[in-house]
């Protein structure tokens, strides 16, 4: 049988990055926290973290950890569960379970906070939340780092269940200046080719595809990297480039005129899925059912 003390300060040094931080989140020292990782290594048989910056774990250190989270989170069930007690009352101020998702920013920016958050504060659920995109959320759910993404992948992962949240549409925009210097011509490949573009990472590939569709050819216009869907709205705006965005951060816009469509009836849906652990948890299937509630509510 595992000893938890020892998977505690696994788990911490995982999620905080270093043992130093690590043992601030434990109240204990660093020696603690090395001395700890060291026997439980001891104890496995192998080494459990790569230590660097951040530290990270190892394939079996994965493991643990998810081992870790998963009992984590039926024990915030079981408390629950529970009729008062004085163990409940001395576990107060350990009784809020952690939930580590990945969503992507453009859901981040949009509909996520308003559809989970009146679940969080009835339950008392912290939010741990890592943000990339939706088409590489289910990578860091494969490797165990989070419990549950929001992700453009159809595919079930395995031991995991998978439900269809909804499909986002995206429309091309910019700024009605900005179209009228790069694309009063048409947007065929040689305007595209020149007019700047925005997008959110390397991993971005949605002007690409858009562009794709509308030449049949690859254009590679300069381009702008932002990081962040309200930071790519503003650059819209402010006629630093074109590029799409989700509906419901451009619609105000549209009805304004304060940006326009590239072309006007063309856009891009994604289908977005919540893939999350296949485990009889009530806290996440609870979470489940809020999430699906909220996502039916704004998307197609």
């Amino acid at each position: 049988m595992f000893d938890y003390a020892l998977l505690q300060a696994l788990g911490a040094v995982i999620r905080e990055g270093s043992f130093d931080k690590a043992a601030i989140a434990l109240n204990v020292t660093p020696s603690a926290i090395s001395q700890r990782i060291k026997l439980l290594e001891e104890r496995v048989g192998c080494v459990l973290v790569k230590r660097g910056q951040p530290c990270r774990a190892t394939e079996t250190g994965t493991l643990l950890c998810r081992h870790l989270e998963r009992v984590d989170l039926m024990e915030a069930d079981l408390r629950r569960q529970m009729p008062e007690s004085g163990y409940q009352q001395e576990e107060a101020a350990a009784a809020w379970p952690t939930l580590r998702i990945a969503v992507n920013d453009d859901t981040m920016a949009t509909w996520f906070i308003p559809a989970i958050a009146p679940f969080a504060l009835a339950r008392g659920l912290l939010l741990d939340v890592v943000v990339d995109d939706q088409d590489h959320t289910a990578q860091l759910l494969k490797e165990g780092a989070v419990q549950g993404a929001i992700t453009a992948e159809a595919g079930p992962i395995r031991g995991c269940r998978i439900i269809k949240l909804g499909a986002v549409r995206n429309y091309a925009v910019c700024s009605p200046a900005f179209h009228r210097r790069y694309f009063s011509a048409g947007t065929g490949y040689e305007q595209l080719r020149q007019a700047p573009c925005v997008r959110f990472n390397h991993k971005d590939n949605l002007q690409r595809v858009f562009m794709r569709k509308l030449t049949r050819r690859d254009p590679e216009p300069p381009t702008h990297w932002l990081p962040s869907a309200n930071g790519y709205l503003h650059a819209y705006l402010g006629g630093l480039g074109w590029g799409l965005a989700p509906e419901h951060l451009v619609a105000s816009h549209l009805e304004r005129g304060e940006l326009v469509e590239l072309v006007p009836g063309r856009h891009h849906d994604i289908a977005l899925y919540w893939q999350s652990w296949r485990l009889s948890i009530d806290l996440l299937e609870a979470f489940t059912a809020a999430l699906r509630a909220g996502a039916r509510a704004v998307l197609r």
